[in-house]
């Protein structure tokens, strides 16, 4: 599924990315250069405005960049084809998003499975709901479950496709305290379980302390870049 961790997933080299508003050109990302090796789970890091989205999309190909590259095992994104783009989507690359988007009229199950149909060798639906803990969850419909509940699903969509990566654009954003770090918990087994790469776009700082490695963005630029050499539990973290 994912490369031996140590290896690098992502290299980005000077990247930039500018947005025309009428006359005027807004930057979003300055010159961002970065590596992310494979099977860590990684928090990016800055407030609203700051480019974490704009980067993640970058990186997920659902965005492509005005300047610079971004490598995905070595092989640059820029350079793809909108088919090509659509097949890394498809087999490389997970998304889960701050509102779950799953179909009301499907069960958990059947939403999970949604996502099987479209890869290559997907992982049955009953065990990636069983990996997010909702193996007795399976037949219930959206509307019967909780917001951490449907988020969990979203994760298990979303790991369905066997990605080298999750991309996890503010997961907890909609859910209360208690709830958010169940679904921090759920990636963590999926990070650790698995070796799928977890990268979690987030502006609440607290959360960095369950990262094995910590990017701080501010105005479209890299702060810093930390290592954490003792990532704590997410019922640990406090904020």
């Amino acid at each position: 599924m994912t490369e031996e961790n140590g290896a690098v997933l992502f290299r980005i080299e000077g990247l930039k990315k500018t947005y025309r508003v009428g006359e005027v050109t807004v930057p979003a990302l300055r010159e961002i250069n970065l590596e992310l090796p494979a099977g860590e789970f990684v928090v990016i890091l800055g407030p609203s405005g700051s480019g974490k989205s704009t980067l993640v999309n970058i990186m997920g190909g659902i965005d492509t960049a005005t300047e610079g590259r971004v490598l995905f095992r070595g092989e640059d994104l820029s350079r793809y084809s909108e088919r090509q783009l659509t097949r890394y989507r498809r087999n490389h690359v997970g998304f889960v998003f701050q509102f779950y988007n799953l179909i009301p009229s499907l069960t958990a199950e059947e939403n999970v499975e949604m996502a099987t149909q479209i890869s290559e060798a997907p992982m049955p639906a009953g065990e990636a709901l069983s990996l997010v803990g909702l193996a007795d969850r399976r037949a219930h419909f959206p509307s019967q479950l909780s917001g951490g509940e449907q988020q969990r699903v979203a994760i298990a969509r979303a790991l369905a496709k066997r990605p080298d990566v999750l991309l996890c654009d503010e997961p907890t954003g909609a859910l209360d305290y208690a709830t958010g770090k169940i679904v921090l918990e759920a990636l963590r087994e999926v990070n650790q379980r698995t070796g799928t790469t977890v990268i979690n776009i987030t502006h609440n700082a607290a959360i960095g302390g369950m990262a094995n490695r910590v990017v701080r963005l501010m105005d479209g630029r890299v702060r810093e870049v930390r290592q954490n050499p003792s990532p704590v539990r997410p019922d640990q973290l406090e904020w």
